[in-house]
């Protein structure tokens, strides 16, 4: 049918007109604006049409349905949000790009179960998005501003960095918005970001750092007996993944490696061994050879559209 259409139209224009009536139960412009004085009136006006309605019938009153309210008004340009208090709306936090290490960080805090019941430890760990190296953790007893804030002094003091101009995200508790905390980022210089409530994609190289974390097949499936257990355990995965794991979203390299700049030189090495291979055997080879480019660039909370274009560069590489 649509082949058909298209050959014996012209140029494929739909030509078709609609009906030539109007239907039977449409409502006269008497009635139209007999329903927007009723939604604009003091009693429904700060009411949406799905509370009207049931009012109106309440006093044995039908005007249109609840669909037909809700189109004109549209019509009308009158369909906003009719209560006095509006909902708080939540913006997406501002994005932040990284082009080396130690220029934004992201942190976060997780449980660590113990030996009793309803009682946990807390792992506070500091990363870099960049390098996605874990620059700083702790396990404590419990959450606190106080510890966070001399955790992010202590990391900045070992790493013997000038903190001024660092970006620091993390979530919304209050061991990140204490007072305490805010106070030691303003005084270092770091800039602080949140992310909105509840939205735990604000976060998500914290977020997927507690994921491999939790998910390692060594990682304990009893509680920690004391929490000198749990310090040794954190340490050691700490080691692993900053030293050992080949991290997916940084060429598969370590995060030292990447953090220190010998990511360049293994990149680099890759990149001959494939070359060298497809040049021995060209007819094994039908398009290009393994991307083992650098990643340049890193992202936290980038807006849509620019999300948009590092997918489809990541998908063109």
């Amino acid at each position: 049918m649509l082949q058909r259409w298209r050959q014996h139209s012209d140029g494929g224009e739909d030509r078709r007109r609609g009906p030539k009536t109007a239907p039977g139960n449409k409502l006269t412009a008497f009635e139209r604006a007999r329903v927007l004085e009723i939604a604009n009136s003091p009693e429904y006006r700060d009411l949406s049409p799905k509370q009207i309605v049931p009012l109106l019938a309440d006093k044995g009153l039908f005007v249109a349905s609840e669909s037909s309210i809700y189109r004109f008004l549209r019509e009308a340009d009158e369909l906003t949000h009719r209560e006095p208090s509006r909902p708080r709306s939540r913006h997406r936090p501002r994005g932040y790009e990284a082009h080396g290490p130690l220029q934004v960080w992201t942190w976060d805090i997780t449980y660590l179960r113990s030996a009793v019941l309803g009682i946990y430890y807390y792992l506070y760990l500091f990363v870099d998005v960049w390098s996605r190296k874990i620059v700083g953790w702790r396990v404590e007893e419990s959450e606190s501003m106080e510890d966070s804030a001399e955790l992010i002094q202590n990391i900045c003091g070992e790493l013997g960095i000038d903190p001024d101009g660092l970006v620091v995200h993390s979530d919304n508790g209050g061991p990140m918005k204490g007072s305490t905390m805010l106070a030691t980022l303003e005084r270092l210089g770091i800039i602080a970001s949140f992310s909105r409530p509840s939205v735990s994609d604000d976060n998500p190289y914290s977020e997927a750092l507690f994921r491999t974390l939790k998910y390692r097949p060594w990682y304990p499936s009893r509680p920690f007996e004391s929490i000198e257990e749990a310090r040794a355990w954190v340490e050691s995965f700490v080691t692993w993944y900053n030293e050992e794991h080949l991290h997916s979203a940084i060429g598969f390299v370590t995060p030292q490696d990447r953090h220190t700049g010998r990511d360049e030189t293994i990149l680099a090495k890759r990149r001959e061994v494939y070359e060298e291979a497809r040049q021995r055997h060209p007819e094994r080879w039908s398009g290009n050879t393994r991307n083992w480019d650098r990643v340049e660039v890193v992202r936290l909370n980038p807006d849509a559209e620019t999300k948009h274009t590092d997918e489809a560069h990541a998908t063109a590489a």
